[in-house]
């Protein structure tokens, strides 16, 4: 017996049609018109769309940052992305310093033994060495096609051109694409200093010491390295005017080059978030920065005409007010790796949070929460108010990040043969955003209150229900790793 969808609106990439849609197994059967019911269980879509599962291909769950771990992990985070719509994702492993690519797959392989969501890695390159350079080519044999450098965080991630361009060239030689995180570390290590020194230590000065110019200047170096590589660029969580400007450059010179921008990057500002009273603003403190309303109409324009291929949302949160429980004793006799089950233990306990910056914005651990605000809040804005086409938004948040990065058409689109991640999402439910009905284990919520228009109601991975209404019926280690191909498209 399958699973039918009945009397539903199916949207893809590139249509809208009145069909209903049978799985059996955990794939995409058939899609026609007033197909039978045959025995098959019965979804009542009358009124709603049926929508490819959400692709996020922006994450940091569990990540070590700034003396502490963000918050969300592959158990609360998985849940907390299928409430939204996102039944995938790929999040990115962190080479150990001193240690190898595989050691940091390792790593990142334990922490996903709890999924509940499909996922995908990429691979942090942080020492690029002789060994590790030779070692870049077998990461295609695990099934990860993408490697992600720093040009930013100075003494911690960044490399210099020289790491930046050995990679492309041997990420070229072997079909896979280089994800760069742009901007200028050198001037912000220079501004950060200078700011701190002069007495300038409130969130608001964050964005004084990553200016947009600095975002501007690094993209046009990476696309210029993808120009001379030919290697496919890929340039994460853009912001800003310059940056844009930069990668519209590249793409009309001919260069594989492309963009995502992420979802708090429409909405929020320096002047009306980051500059909040006290120390409010550190709940926006994310690099590169917020902009400004003019940046966000920028981003618009930039998803319309197809210089950005994605949004994403740079997921990475941390308490607002963490530091609770007693952590300090726990960590002493169990070490960093334990919080997490700590945490499981006692509901009081909260690992450090934004609090480890008041004084000095450059100890604010950078991110926000948004893996499940993300299509929401898009469609919202997005679909509702004129923006974009319902399927624009499609190709946004669910196919372009499976063509990009090797996952297509197993996953990203409603056809036959397709892995069954569906959303039945009801256009007309009204919800407003806010921390009290968020899954996300996080004590804010940077969209509180927006009223939006359209949510998921039912959410099926592979041909299981995750969601239904406010029920969750995920399980630990249900999650699957999909292997990415190489040579993927660019778009």
């Amino acid at each position: 017996m399958g699973l039918l969808f009945k009397h539903g609106t199916i949207i893809t990439a590139s249509e809208m049609i009145k069909a209903d849609l049978l799985v059996e197994g955990e794939t995409i059967s058939l899609i026609g018109a007033n197909l039978p019911a045959n025995g098959h269980e019965v979804v009542d879509c009358t009124d709603k769309y049926l929508l490819p599962g959400g692709i996020d291909v922006h994450t940091h769950l569990e990540l070590p940052f700034g003396g502490t771990l963000s918050n969300d992990d592959f158990d609360v985070g998985h849940m907390a992305a299928a409430f939204g719509g996102t039944t995938c994702h790929i999040d990115f492993v962190i080479q150990p310093v001193g240690g190898s690519l595989h050691d940091g797959l390792a790593t990142w392989r334990k922490k996903a033994e709890v999924a509940q969501i499909d996922y995908g890695f990429h691979m942090a390159v942080t020492d690029l060495t002789d060994a590790v350079l030779e070692e870049i080519p077998t990461m295609v044999d695990e099934g990860i096609t993408s490697l992600k450098l720093f040009m930013a965080y100075k003494n911690v991630f960044q490399v210099d051109d020289a790491t930046l361009f050995k990679a492309m060239q041997v990420a070229a030689a072997n079909g896979m694409i280089v994800m760069v995180h742009a901007e200028n570390g050198d001037v912000e290590a220079t501004l950060t200093p200078e700011l701190l020194a002069a007495g300038k230590t409130e969130p608001k000065h964050h964005a004084d010491s990553r200016p947009p110019e600095i975002e501007g200047e690094a993209t046009n170096r990476a696309v210029v390295m993808s120009g001379l590589t030919g290697c496919p660029l890929y340039v994460v969580h853009m912001t800003c005017e310059p940056a844009i400007a930069a990668l519209s450059r590249g793409r009309e010179l001919g260069y594989p080059v492309m963009g995502e921008t992420c979802v708090q990057y429409f909405f929020l500002t320096v002047e009306d978030h980051l500059a909040a009273p006290g120390f409010e603003g550190a709940k926006y403190v994310c690099s590169p920065p917020i902009r400004t309303t003019h940046d966000h109409e920028v981003l618009w324009r930039a998803i319309r005409n197809g210089t950005l291929q994605i949004v994403s949302t740079d997921h990475c949160d941390f308490w607002f007010d963490g530091g609770k429980g007693p952590w300090q004793e726990w960590q002493a006799q169990n070490g960093s790796a334990t919080w997490a089950n700590y945490e499981r233990q006692d509901p009081s306990y909260r690992r450090p949070g934004k609090e480890l910056g008041k004084g000095n914005f450059a100890k604010i651990p950078n991110g926000m929460p948004g893996i499940e605000d993300r299509m929401m809040v898009i469609w919202e804005a997005g679909v509702n108010q004129g923006r974009i086409s319902p399927m624009r938004f499609v190709e946004l948040n669910c196919t372009n990040p499976a063509k990009i990065f090797g996952m297509y058409p197993k996953k990203g689109t409603l056809a036959i043969g397709s892995d069954a991640d569906i959303v039945v999402w009801d256009p007309n439910q009204e919800h407003i955003m806010s921390v009290e009905t968020t899954h996300m284990r996080i004590d804010y919520n940077v969209y509180e209150g927006m009223a939006v228009k359209g949510k998921p109601t039912q959410v099926y991975q592979r041909g299981k229900k995750l969601v239904d209404g406010a029920q969750w019926l995920g399980s630990n280690g249900s999650g699957q790793f999909v292997r990415r191909q190489p040579h993927a498209p660019v778009l």
